[in-house]
């Protein structure tokens, strides 16, 4: 029973290969026009990123923390933390993880809010998203790395699809949550002071849903971060590369200065972009 069963299986696997050979023939044009976009986007900002010199770039860098947080211990953590990275070496392949990491968090932000807010309001749309939602999150990494790299070729790009691909779900979800949670007392207040519903969006359901979407924004940001090395199987530049290089050759010493370089700019990003906490006294 069970031979017969097996013997007469649905062809799933073939049918994906003929669904990405079709259209690696057919569309080849455009996705060697998106490649050639969206590299020449990321190689730009790594190029604009090493003109500043090192030091400027950190003093920079911990200006804008200081800006963003006002906070002393996170501004000098950042200097510290940055100086460490220059220090080890791996200046430029942090930067090159950042320029990657800024263009995959973006574009999930800009089409993840979006995408939430039309869910929270359509609640048939977000039952629509949610299986694609758990298939993009659940499903092993490695398997959409192939069809990326036959699509779009070595190189940065499909790294960053398949960051994309990976990190999207979070700002969706917490966007939808976000708007969700809005109390409905405040929207029947806005309706009674006869706001519309794009005054609703931006001046109730959008600030009550702010700090959930940055929540969304630090987990599609710590998301990408997790998918550096991955990417660097694909080509991408960055310090996903070294540590690549260490696990070839077990050298524990490079593996684990290039993992340190991951985790610091990953605290960075994550203490520096979560909404401050104004205290008691704040709007």
């Amino acid at each position: 029973m069970e031979e017969w069963f097996t013997a007469y299986r649905i062809p799933l696997g073939a049918w994906m290969r003929q669904f990405v050979d079709f259209i690696n023939v057919y569309a080849a044009g455009f996705f060697n026009l998106i490649s050639d976009v969206f590299g020449f986007l990321i190689d730009g900002l790594v190029d604009i990123l090493l003109w500043f010199p090192p030091l400027v770039l950190v003093l920079a860098i911990a200006g804008f923390a200081w800006f963003m947080q006002r906070s002393w211990v996170l501004t000098i953590g950042t200097l510290l933390s940055l100086l460490l990275v220059l220090n080890l070496g791996y200046w430029e392949a942090t930067v090159q993880t950042l320029a990657l990491i800024i263009w995959a968090t973006g574009i999930c932000m800009v089409v993840g809010v979006p995408l939430g807010i039309a869910a929270a309001h359509r609640p048939w749309l977000y039952t629509l998203l949610r299986p694609i939602l758990d298939l993009m999150q659940t499903i092993p990494t490695f398997v959409y790395l192939i069809p990326t790299l036959i699509l779009f070729g070595l190189g940065v790009v499909p790294g960053l699809i398949s960051t994309v691909i990976f990190a999207i779900p979070a700002p969706i979800r917490l966007t939808q949550l976000g708007i969700s949670s809005v109390p409905k007392q405040l929207i029947e207040a806005g309706e009674a002071f006869g706001a519309t519903k794009s005054q609703l969006l931006w001046k109730i359901e959008l600030p009550h849903a702010m700090p959930t979407i940055m929540a969304g924004l630090t987990q599609c940001i710590m998301l990408s971060l997790s998918m550096v090395v991955i990417s660097a199987l694909v080509g991408a530049d960055g310090l996903g590369k070294p540590v690549v290089r260490a696990l070839n050759t077990v050298d524990i010493g490079r593996g684990f200065e290039a993992g340190l370089a991951i985790v610091v700019l990953a605290i960075i990003l994550d203490r520096v972009v979560r909404q401050p906490n104004r205290g008691k006294g704040g709007r």
